[in-house]
């Protein structure tokens, strides 16, 4: 398991005072970021080798998000890997109550091939003995649920990209809330579940075109690309 402490800043918090989603989703990244460092994988790891990790899909539990100032541990290990994915659990924690959970699959891709590939054998360095979190499992695949109303249309900037060159995974979240407050739905507030099944990537300069669809318990929100293809599927729901 590799770990790191922190303390909410006031950058980091929303109009309540807490860790947004969004940054919350930013520290489970930062922590496996920091651990491939610690690793001496750095975050260019796999890419001399034209190949990187990419994360398909995740289901996070938000209990609730700490305060301006709360001191937290933001936790990451791999509990599974084969030669076609790993699995990977993530934990932000205070005063020894987790308070966000979090279950991930990621497969590595073939950068000049543009496809999944297998995982070489070095990465099994990541593989952890702790054994993974009591979560719902990852479903296989999301598809929305419920009246569709379809946001604004958004182009992406180069402030959404990430080293990678498309969008970074968190920003589909942000995207998703913020074509949730388009269409005039109520925020969501923990507890609440919120799952993301990545699709294909977008790139600067390319049109998003969110449809929000509401059900009873929350949203699904579907980030399609140009051609109305899914770019990215958020699920929220209220618990």
């Amino acid at each position: 398991m590799y770990s790191f402490d922190s303390r909410v800043r006031y950058s980091e918090c929303d109009d309540t005072g807490r860790l947004s989603l969004f940054a919350a989703i930013n520290y489970l990244q930062d922590c496996s970021t920091f651990q491939s460092g610690e690793l001496g994988m750095g975050i260019d790891g796999l890419s001399s080798r034209g190949l990187a990790w990419v994360l398909a899909n995740w289901r996070i539990e938000v209990d609730r998000l700490p305060a301006f100032g709360e001191s937290v541990i933001v936790s990451t290990w791999c509990y599974e890997m084969s030669r076609a994915h790993a699995l990977r659990n993530f934990r932000i924690s205070a005063g020894g109550e987790d308070l966000v959970r979090a279950n991930s699959q990621w497969f590595v891709y073939d950068t000049e091939r543009g496809h999944a590939t297998r995982v070489p054998e070095d990465q099994r360095t990541y593989l952890s003995t702790e054994p993974p979190l009591e979560m719902a499992p990852l479903d296989r695949r999301i598809r929305p649920e419920g009246e569709p109303s379809p946001a604004p249309t958004v182009r992406v900037t180069r402030r959404q990209l990430d080293t990678n060159r498309h969008v970074n995974n968190a920003r589909y979240v942000a995207l998703a809330l913020d074509s949730l407050e388009a269409v005039g739905a109520p925020s969501p507030v923990p507890p609440m579940t919120v799952q993301v099944q990545y699709r294909s990537m977008a790139f600067l300069g390319d049109a998003i075109r969110p449809v929000v669809y509401t059900s009873e318990g929350g949203w699904d929100v579907d980030l399609a690309g140009e051609s109305g293809d899914t770019l990215a599927l958020v699920r929220i729901r209220q618990r």
